[in-house]
């Protein structure tokens, strides 16, 4: 229990300090917010709980495509906000468009030879 909760402590670290980076520097927060740290993260803990080679490499592997249908969303926010979108219309739009991506991708992916 406790290793869980400090899993779940250095991950709530990470988002709250994205949050304050961006409030003085948006530009520095994205870059921040870009970085791989959750997938990082997330291998480290994977390693730590089973050293298995195979899963992990399926997993960053599944990790790297599952990226691709995320990245329209960072365009649209901005595209709907600066049309003068709300910002919870342009983040519902922007979820909403992503999971369907998503979707897409699960549904091409073994038809492209991918295993997700």
């Amino acid at each position: 229990m406790l290793y869980l909760a400090i899993k779940a402590l250095i991950s709530g670290i990470i988002i709250a300090a994205v949050s304050e980076i961006a409030k003085r520097s948006p530009g520095f927060g994205a870059l921040v917010a870009s970085l791989p740290l959750v997938s990082v993260l997330g291998m480290i803990w994977l390693w730590r709980d089973t050293h298995d080679r195979v899963g992990m490499a399926a997993h960053a592997h599944a990790t790297f495509w599952f990226v691709l249908p995320s990245l329209p969303m960072f365009l649209l926010i901005p595209a709907l906000l600066n049309r003068g979108a709300p910002f919870w219309i342009a983040l519902v739009v922007s979820c909403l468009l992503t999971i369907a991506l998503y979707g897409a991708m699960i549904w091409l992916a073994p038809r492209i030879g991918l295993r997700l």
